[in-house]
């Protein structure tokens, strides 16, 4: 599916006040942090320049653009912004073609939301051809809606991406739980006044107010989501 679906009336989860679940999903849903990682290394490596591993945190989480600039100024690179960001979307489109590893936990917790019709959304830094291609792993049925990272004009830390598909859904983000593996995309969550259920993948979380660190997703299910949602 995609997120230009309209508002529509959707059943309610049961129990609790929880509307909606959105989810993140590099390195949220599937273990796909280390592939951009590659496909960046491999890329500078090409254009003569090699990435330190510092830059890794810096990077992750984050939308191409801003990730695409940063690496261009820390390493000097003679490359066009709009190039990179075609070359390292054409790259990891390619790496993924076969398929993506599930996070653990992932495909547990997207069966449970679905059983009980609770309105789920993939809300990514990524792009829709990314997406797409992901959803073939992940299962488009287990999503009402998704939204890519290019089809907001404000991604990830920004919340306007979690506040579209609250719209979208019809549901107030506050009573939305995210889950998310990065401090970018926590910010976003925060901002968009969610939930948060923060499963760190490359970079340390710390706790804070209205957020949940776990170590997996495996720790994670309906009733943990629901209990987030307090009023």
């Amino acid at each position: 599916m995609t997120s230009g679906i309209p508002a529509l009336t959707i059943p309610q989860a049961t129990g609790g006040a929880l509307q909606a679940v959105l989810l993140d999903m590099d390195g949220t849903l599937v273990d796909t942090e280390g592939f951009w990682w590659e496909v960046e290394v491999a890329v500078f490596a090409e254009l003569g320049h090699r990435l330190l591993e510092e830059y890794r945190e810096i990077v992750v989480g984050g939308p191409m653009h801003r990730s695409a600039a940063f690496l261009i100024q820390a390493t000097g690179a003679r490359i066009a912004l709009a190039e990179l960001t075609a070359l390292l979307n054409t790259r990891f489109s390619e790496m993924i073609g076969q398929g993506v590893p599930l996070m653990p936990g992932a495909r547990r917790l997207l069966t449970e939301l679905a059983a009980h019709a609770v309105p789920t959304a993939l809300v990514s830094a990524s792009h829709r051809e990314i997406i797409d291609r992901v959803l073939h792993t992940l299962g488009p049925e287990h999503f009402t809606l998704t939204v890519a990272g290019d089809e907001v004009e404000r991604t990830k830390p920004h919340p306007d991406p979690y506040l579209a598909a609250a719209a979208r859904l019809g549901v107030e983000p506050g009573r939305c739980a995210v889950v998310e593996d990065t401090i970018t995309g926590v910010t976003a969550a925060e901002a968009a006044g969610c939930r948060v259920v923060a499963v760190p993948s490359v970079g340390a979380i710390p706790p804070g107010a209205g957020r949940t660190v776990v170590r997996s997703l495996e720790e994670v299910d309906l009733g943990f989501l629901r209990n987030l949602i307090t009023h």
